[in-house]
């Protein structure tokens, strides 16, 4: 005879069924050179922001992607 199968409360099966946020896609497009500005000439972040992006939150990324146009020539 098989067991039940026990059931999650229905809570846990909402956070389980809720899609996690579309990571902030990165604005590199390989023109990478840094200016004498120290702006990347290809998407115009910093190299420390470069460097960071893997580790840094969605909130960062997006505040580092607003930052950007004012940046570009």
């Amino acid at each position: 005879m098989e067991r039940p199968r026990p059931r999650l409360p229905p809570r846990r099966l909402h956070r389980l069924s809720t899609p996690a946020p579309a990571p902030v896609a990165s604005p590199c497009v390989g023109r990478c050179r840094i200016d004498e500005a120290g702006l990347c000439e290809g998407c115009a972040r910093t190299l420390d922001e470069i460097a960071r992006w893997g580790g840094v939150t969605p909130a960062e990324r997006e505040r580092i992607i607003r930052a950007l146009p004012s940046r570009s020539s």
